[in-house]
């Protein structure tokens, strides 16, 4: 895990250490606040068009950036729980999504 990762992840630790919230982070109680965050995250684009979901205000774009780092803080302190290494595993899915979906060969012209 890379140097910033862990530090975020040891802040989140310090930061729950410090309010007495480790009792209530297990693995079911973060995944499910997780999904919670990613639901607030797509209330954001819902209505809009994909074109509009392209072409976001700068406000919207802050209140949207708060809401994906909260699915990333819930995420890392699920991955933490778990020993889960979030770059490692997501290195690991890069890979099997290229070979479960290859690039497509190249026509020659004409």
């Amino acid at each position: 895990m890379t140097n910033d990762l862990q530090a975020l992840t040891q802040a989140l630790r310090d930061f729950a250490q410090a309010r007495d919230w480790e009792q209530f982070h297990s693995p079911k109680n973060l995944a499910s606040a997780l999904s919670v965050e990613a639901a607030e995250l797509l209330e954001h684009f819902q209505w809009l068009t994909e074109a509009q979901s392209r072409d976001l205000p700068a406000d919207k774009r802050a209140e949207i950036g708060t809401e994906i780092a909260d699915v990333f803080l819930y995420l890392l302190q699920l991955a933490d729980k778990l020993g889960i290494d979030v770059i490692a595993a997501a290195r690991s899915k890069m890979l099997v999504n290229a070979r479960k979906y290859p690039e497509p060969p190249v026509l020659p012209p004409g």
